[in-house]
């Protein structure tokens, strides 16, 4: 590597150090810094992975984790994110296994009833209701029942 690149590769070890990146977040990162030299970014990313400055699963799981606890999204809607930061299919899937399902359930229906209070009175509200849901990432199946549970006031 030479000077440039090594002073690249301490700003952005500095950077990993402080939070999670996955690999086409800081290539992107590196590619700025390097005026878009990519063989020159590439170098730098790899060193980086190898590392253990940058982890996919590492920061998969953690999004995951973050997006279902904090945000409310469902883990259709977490997988399609993590795909379009060019995660593959099987850490996706490790990262989602990571989440824990009941707090996820539960922040699904919170999210759910808060929004049912601004529909209840509109006549297509359990429709809105439903592609809100659907819209968070959750999955049909799951959300058709809490749903019809929380229209009709039950639990």
């Amino acid at each position: 590597m030479d000077e440039r690149q090594l002073q690249v590769l301490g700003k952005l070890q500095a950077q990993c150090a402080r939070r999670e990146y996955c690999r086409s977040d800081i290539r992107t990162k590196a590619l700025k810094a390097l005026d878009l030299d990519a063989a020159a970014a590439d170098e730098v990313v790899e060193s980086l992975v190898a590392d253990r400055f940058v982890d996919d699963l590492r920061y998969a799981s953690a999004f995951a984790r973050e997006k279902a606890s904090l945000t409310g999204w469902g883990p259709v809607k977490i997988g399609y994110a993590l795909a379009a930061k060019g995660i593959g299919r099987e850490t996706v899937a490790q990262a989602l296994a990571d989440i824990d399902l009941s707090a996820a359930d539960r922040k699904m229906e919170t999210v759910l009833r808060a929004k049912w209070r601004s529909l209840a009175e509109d006549p297509e509200g359990k429709l809105k209701l439903l592609k809100f849901g659907l819209g968070r990432g959750y999955e049909y199946n799951a959300l058709r029942d809490l749903v019809d549970r929380i229209v009709k006031g039950e639990a």
